[in-house]
């Protein structure tokens, strides 16, 4: 356990006798647990945007239908008392949970493996409590590898990062740029790239943490500062256009990211406002890292052309989020176009990616990862 001695913020709040997840939409002004009591309710969470981070959408699907199916035995429903309309009950589940969000692939990934496992143990299964039970056990498995995960992730990544900051002779503390929030709040504690920023500072390694606001819901100032006010991490708030000139008037010495897919050929998917990151970094010389759970790997999707981009509401952008207020002008002739995620070709990631297996660095040529190399 990584700094079992640190408490640190959860947005997941989960127990067999209950299950909540913090209204993320609420930050900072207030902290909301919404309880999850039935499969739409945790799919309203995630399509809504109240749970958000991919690792973090893939547990809580996974802790929702477990719940939903507690409660249904507990209430003594027919659904669900024989193994057939458990089983039914659970795939059905799955699939609609599915439908929630359409790019993180660890929900994806989650929901296939789920679905196999209910394949796999209805047969033996004697009653539809034993079929349940049993996905209920697996899903707090899953919870448990995620915090797993992120603990390796902060290890690996900040270990990799001051070991090339050592290679240049230079002062050990070290400036991080990341966007979004990849923290406690998108993850089951810790997080990905901010659990990085988290071991850095734990060691007395970190100077200062830069993050971008992140338009249009502002995840890194409303988030990500939140997390760093939470336990004293130093901290600077940018706006995301200044990102470069950052880059170019201060030293950075890694940009660290998270994603929501990372492709077979190592393009990766995550929060909009990353790629003109990466872009940025090649120019200045600063080393690009995408920290990620093996789970977020896709091996069945080739590149990042083949990714589907989730595209929002465009009152996101036309409106102030809190006070409904709108702030641009109508016209017949005005459009929006609001996507939520870019893709950042492998051939820029120059840093490497981070996973809880080690740090697959890049390879001069394409395929610029191999998957198989962690170390």
């Amino acid at each position: 356990m990584a700094h079992p001695h640190r408490a640190t913020l959860e947005s997941i709040k989960y127990s067999r006798t209950s299950f909540t997840l913090l209204d993320q939409r609420q930050l900072p002004f207030a902290t909301v647990f919404d309880d999850v009591r039935t499969v739409q309710d945790v799919w309203v969470a995630i399509k809504e945007m109240r749970v958000r981070g991919a690792p973090a959408i893939a547990v809580s699907a996974a802790l929702g239908i477990a719940t939903a199916g507690r409660l249904k035995l507990e209430a003594n429903e027919p659904e669900v008392q024989s193994v057939d309309g458990a089983k039914a009950f659970l795939l059905g589940s799955l699939d609609y949970v599915a439908t929630s969000r359409p790019t993180a692939v660890n929900l994806f990934n989650a929901v296939s493996f789920m679905k196999n496992k209910v394949q796999e143990v209805a047969p033996t299964a004697d009653t539809g409590a034993a079929l349940i039970w049993k996905f209920v056990e697996l899903a707090e498995e899953m919870y448990n590898e995620d915090v797993s995960f992120n603990e390796r992730i902060m290890k690996h990544g900040a270990a990799h990062i001051l070991a090339k900051r050592a290679a240049t002779n230079a002062d050990k503390k070290v400036n991080i740029l990341t966007i979004c929030n990849t923290g406690a709040l998108a993850t089951s504690r810790y997080g990905t790239a901010l659990g990085v920023v988290r071991e850095l500072f734990y060691g007395g390694n970190l100077e200062q943490l830069y993050a971008c606001e992140t338009r249009p819901w502002n995840q890194g100032a409303r988030l990500t500062v939140y997390e760093c006010v939470e336990e004293n991490i130093p901290c600077t708030l940018i706006c995301d256009s200044a990102a470069a000139s950052l880059m170019k008037s201060k030293r950075i010495d890694a940009v660290i990211v998270g994603a929501d897919r990372v492709c077979n050929n190592g393009d990766t998917a995550n929060k909009i406002g990353t790629y003109h990151l990466a872009v940025a970094a090649k120019h200045h010389g600063v080393p690009f890292y995408v920290a990620a759970p093996s789970t977020t790997l896709d091996p069945n999707t080739a590149t990042g052309d083949s990714v589907t981009i989730e595209e929002r509401e465009p009152l996101e952008i036309t409106h102030n989020l809190q006070t409904k207020q709108r702030v641009v002008a109508e016209g017949e002739h005005l459009s929006i176009w609001n996507p939520v995620f870019d893709i950042t070709p492998g051939e820029i990631i120059t840093g490497g990616i981070i996973t809880e297996d080690g740090v697959v660095e890049p390879k001069a040529a394409a395929p610029f990862f191999d998957f198989g190399g962690a170390k």
